[in-house]
């Protein structure tokens, strides 16, 4: 008997299982060129499939080697152009040529590729996707019912997470590192099963890196060039609850079953947010509403008349043009990451349709921020009616957004109104967050919390930093000195030496550092600085603390013509002239121009000392030649 395979059989592993079974054996198995090209291309990109097929091919060899079949291969290797017609079917008709060539019968688990073949008068196998008991996994040795997740690493032993939400262990397996060859055979394995489980799903693959999904288990493998090894890591849903077992489970159906229907599940990773959107996901259908989900990759464990889709052709765009024509009643719509996702669900909601988000957030404020960065801040409260703050699987705090005309709270007194969205929390009413454009620039700004009558003070735990001198007047030492502890507190998170604040007005602050700390405190393009001054509604300058020591300790002072004042210590060279403070300046030596430089607050230019602009100025100055500023 002549067996022609074609690629999908030889990736899910069947065609050997049949000749084990002693179905084909004997039987002369040829392959096509064109599965092997497919295969190579495969594993080249760095697709899982492509080495899963390779090791069946393997295996074949070996079966041939013990006289169990006899192993051909056969037809033409795929031109580039066929390669790139692949998708229109230009492979598979090289692949069923093969069988036509030695009047062969055809193996298929691709359902078109077996009707074409039909047609084409061939003999066809068609191996239906396999339903029904499955054998047990090869990772089911490492899982039990308390098992959060595990890790599987070439060259180190297995580790799992152990225990319940609030309370996790991570435990060592056994001592001995994994092997390469077995994490190989459980990843083929898997992918297998993924493929014939009508639970099972492909749901990334590229280049180094699979993830799968088989039931309730998230499996990720990563192998080389993406990860440093190959691994194998498996992730499963924490607990099943009802919407019933959450504390404030009256509060939230009140609002998801009447007309504020933009909810958003806030909260930092492992928290618990998706076990609340599923347990929303199947209250919501419970009571007669069209429930679909939104994820990538699909991990909701919801009923089966919940319909969960993914990105269509890799976009989720394209995924809710879809869910507008199907007109579901609510979307949840999990793992709300990249800006296409902001803005998708921020369309979907203003279409009308019910939503319930779900974001990674520390803070809430740090959510809402991720959200006016993608949208025009004055209509948040159309699109998130509700805010829901999970940790550690409890609804800490519900919150409303509503948007009013007034001034901002915590602003100089002669502010004017503006439109200003004021986040509450539910249970007190009371505004904890405030949103509004100030000077060109959205700010998330959460408010200080009013204390009750009897309420007893609680001082807020201080990093060890050295605080400056206060500089204003004593009526206004009290809101200065705050703001001073809140700037050296959100600093000192990324420094590891002292932090001198120095408040110069309500929204101005300068900050003296290590020269080491420097970069680390603003962070990648300005990320942490900014996200302090959001957070604190106050500006913030940062400076190395090399210039506090220039002021502190000065060598020697010259002073020049027209109000201007040179200072040397031993690392700084400071051009001193207040009447320019916060402006460009050319700077002149004579007629002769030397450079270009902005006077920083305090009517200061500082230069190295040892810098060539530096001693070319002390220079002129020698010879005698008057230094002289020139605003631009």
């Amino acid at each position: 008997m002549k067996i022609v395979p074609d690629t999908s059989v030889v990736i899910d592993g069947r065609i050997t299982s049949l000749i084990k079974t002693g179905e084909y054996k004997g039987a002369t198995i040829i392959i096509p060129e064109a599965v092997v090209a497919e295969l190579e291309a495969q594993a080249n990109q760095g697709r899982e499939i492509g080495f899963s097929g390779l090791n069946e091919l393997q295996e074949l060899f070996r079966m041939s080697e013990e006289n169990v079949i006899e192993l051909r291969f056969s037809g033409e290797r795929p031109s580039l152009d066929q390669v790139k017609l692949s998708s229109g079917g230009e492979i598979d008709a090289l692949i069923r040529n093969v069988a036509i060539d030695h009047d062969a019968r055809f193996i298929t688990s691709d359902l078109v590729q077996a009707e074409v073949a039909k047609a084409k008068g061939l003999d066809v196998t068609y191996l239906r996707p396999q339903i029904g008991d499955f054998s047990p996994l090869s990772i089911d040795q490492y899982l039990d019912e308390e098992t959060i997740a595990i890790t599987l690493k070439e060259r180190a032993p297995p580790v799992a997470k152990i225990g319940k939400l609030r309370e996790t262990r991570l435990v060592t397996l056994r001592d001995a590192p994994m092997t390469e060859y077995e994490l190989k055979a459980m990843a083929q394995e898997l992918l297998e099963r993924a493929k014939r489980d009508p639970d099972g799903f492909i749901e990334l693959e590229k280049r180094g890196i699979t993830v799968v999904q088989i039931g309730s288990l998230r499996i990720s493998i990563a192998r080389r060039p993406f990860s440093d090894g190959m691994e194998i890591t498996a992730v499963r849903p924490l607990v099943d609850l009802s919407l019933d077992d959450y504390d404030m489970a009256p509060e939230i159906k009140q609002r998801i079953l009447g007309n504020r229907r933009g909810v958003l599940i806030a909260g930092p990773p492992g928290a618990g947010k998706t076990t609340l959107a599923q347990s929303l996901a199947t209250f919501l259908a419970d009571h007669d509403f069209v429930v679909k989900t939104m994820e990538a990759p699909r991990d909701l464990q919801v009923p089966d008349h919940i319909t969960q889709y993914t990105a269509l052709e890799g976009s989720m765009t394209n995924t809710a043009e879809a869910l507008l024509l199907v007109r579901p009643d609510y979307v949840v719509f999990d793992e709300i990451r990249k800006n296409e996702d902001f803005s998708v669900y921020a369309d979907m909601r203003l279409a009308g349709m019910g939503m319930v988000g779900v974001v990674h957030a520390m803070e809430v404020h740090d959510c809402l921020r991720r959200f006016c960065d993608r949208v025009d801040y004055s209509i948040l409260p159309q699109i998130i009616n509700t805010v829901i703050y999970v940790v550690q699987g409890a609804i800490m705090k519900i919150y409303d957004l509503e948007l009013t005309i007034k001034a901002p709270e915590g602003m100089p007194g002669d502010a004017h109104i503006r439109p200003v969205i004021v986040v509450r929390e539910h249970a007190r009413r009371e505004p904890e967050i405030e949103i509004f454009r100030y000077e060109g620039e959205t700010l998330v700004m959460p408010l200080a919390r009013k204390r009750n009558a009897g309420e007893p003070a609680v001082a807020p735990a201080e990093p060890p930093v050295i605080a400056a001198p206060a500089a204003a007047e004593p009526e206004e030492n009290v809101s200065w000195k705050v703001a001073e502890k809140e700037v050296q507190r959100e600093i000192g998170r990324y420094t590891s030496g002292p932090v001198e604040v120095r408040i110069i007005s309500d929204n101005k602050a300068v900050v003296y550092i290590d020269d080491k700390d420097v970069p680390a405190a603003i962070g990648k393009g300005g990320k942490n600085v900014s996200a302090i001054v959001n957070k604190l509604g106050i500006g913030i300058d940062i400076r190395p603390r090399s210039e506090l020591e220039a002021q502190k300790h000065v060598e020697e002072e010259m002073q020049l013509a027209g109000g201007i004042k040179i200072r040397l210590d031993k690392k700084q060279l400071t051009i001193v002239s207040p009447e320019n403070k916060g402006k460009i300046v050319d700077v002149f030596a004579g007629k002769e121009y030397l450079f270009t430089a902005t006077v920083n607050e305090e009517g200061d230019i500082l230069l190295a000392k040892n810098s060539t602009i530096a001693q070319e100025m002390i220079k002129r100055y020698n010879e005698g030649e008057t230094i002289r500023l020139r605003p631009v």
